[in-house]
Formats: structure tokens, sequence, C-alpha cells
């Protein structure tokens, strides 16, 4: 079975002096409201499309790591992770750096390392970005 997602974006005016708003129409979630002067120099307050990657690469490896964990017999109590996608004005985007803390009771720090190495291979949002160097920092608590 194959599960389709929708995002849209609604957008007035030109890059620079324009805005516009991003609805998840697959969960009825937002809008969002994007625009370039978020994305070339940061806002709080309104979203990206490097956020909205972030988010989407730290939900699929979070979720690839729990499954490999309980694959190893070792099952996670939690996961966090914090995906950080970088975009440079004129490159465009560079990294996507995954920093995972996990709850895994019974497992080494050298095993867990490899586990979530393989995770972060095999996440489908990590091959989606296939493109761009993606970095890891894991770590047990």
């Amino acid at each position: 079975m194959s599960v389709t997602s929708e995002a849209s974006t609604s957008w007035k005016g030109s890059l620079t002096d324009g805005s516009g708003e991003v609805a998840l129409e697959s969960s009825n979630q937002g809008p969002f409201a994007v625009n370039w002067k978020a994305r070339s120099e940061g806002s709080s307050s309104v979203t990206t499309p490097e956020e909205l990657l972030a988010a989407a690469h730290s939900s699929c490896f979070s979720m690839a790591l729990s499954h490999a964990l309980a694959g190893n017999g070792t099952p996670p109590e939690s996961i966090e992770t914090t995906a950080s996608v970088t975009f440079i004005p004129g490159t465009g985007i560079t990294g996507s750096h995954l920093n995972v803390n996990a709850v895994v009771p019974g497992l080494s720090a050298e095993d867990f390392a490899r586990i979530a190495g393989e995770a972060k291979t095999g996440c489908p949002v990590s091959a989606a970005l296939a493109g761009i160097e993606i970095t890891l920092e894991a770590t047990l608590a």
C-alpha cells in the first residue's frame, strides 16, 4: 500500500517582497506563514522550506531508529531527535545534521552509535536528501 502526503503553498508577490502560506493538506495542519526574509535571515515566527525538511528528517530518522533498536532486541524508552537543515542563499540546501539522544536500556554506546548510523542511512528522508551531506551525533542518556 502506498500513501501520498500533500501540502500546498499560496504565494503572492516577488521572491524578496512577497509572502505565502503553507498548509499541510493531508493532516489538515496550518497554514504556516513563509517568506524569503525568514528563509535567508532566519525567524522565530515564520517557517521555511528547510524547517519543514528538518521536521521530516527528524521524525523519519526517529522512526527508523526506533524500528532498528526494536529489531536489535533493545527497544528504546525514548528518542529525542533534532535535525538542523542549512540553507545558504545563492547556493541552496547544503546539509542536515541529526542530533539524537535516546534512552535504551541494555545497549552499549558503541552499539547505539552503529545502529543510529544504520538508521540514518536507512531513513527514507535521508535517501531523498542524498544530494547533501548528512551528519549524525548520537548519544545515550
